[in-house]
């Protein structure tokens, strides 16, 4: 079995803590009076960028995950988006910050809004790590955005490719073409 390359750095694990920390300071500051916020992840990729999002933020919080899909067994976006697993907390009248990894084509980030915003909550906010805004089809509003980033195939920081580099500290960029890996299983998540 080959050793595999590690991928080029894209953004450092010390600029993603500052921006972390960055964005968990406006989060704390916009719902400090709002009561007990929500934070829904976007199952898996945005797993590692909510836990530690969550340990800075200096507000009651609850957290809770939802799954979608967006790639219908391939890794071509058909604009197409599945619930593949729902949050388990009610909605109504509560503060809602959705939590994602990135934002490319903006179909399942509008998706998701819309699918929260007819459960009733007050609020419904979003945050994102990563967007690209050469690649946006849908424009959705990112209210809380870590870095725009060009149109690269990103791992790391709970991204992947074919469940590879998920967990580098970093982000990283890779040729999905010349990767070994299988066909990644992957959505906009």
């Amino acid at each position: 079995m080959a050793a595999q390359e590690q991928p080029e750095t894209l953004i450092s694990e010390s600029r993603i803590r500052e921006r972390v920390e960055l964005l968990a300071r406006r989060i704390s500051h916009d719902y400090a009076d709002a009561g007990e916020l929500l934070l829904i992840g976007v199952l898996r990729g945005a797993f590692i960028f909510l836990a530690d999002l969550t340990r800075r933020l200096e507000i009651e919080h609850q957290v809770d995950f939802i799954a979608l899909s967006s790639y219908e067994e391939s890794d071509e976006r058909s604009g197409a988006v599945r619930l593949i697993m729902d949050v388990r907390a009610g909605l109504e009248s509560r503060h809602v910050l959705i939590v994602e990894d990135i934002v490319d084509t903006g179909h399942t980030l509008d998706y998701l809004k819309q699918t929260l915003v007819a459960r009733g909550p007050a609020s419904v906010r979003t945050c994102a790590l990563l967007r690209k805004p050469s690649r946006v089809e849908v424009p959705v509003a990112v209210d809380y955005l870590g870095f725009d980033i060009p149109d690269a195939w990103v791992v790391g920081y709970g991204l992947d490719y074919g469940n590879r580099h998920r967990t580098l500290p970093y982000i990283g960029v890779i040729d999905p073409e010349g990767d070994a890996a299988e066909q990644p299983d992957r959505s906009e998540t």
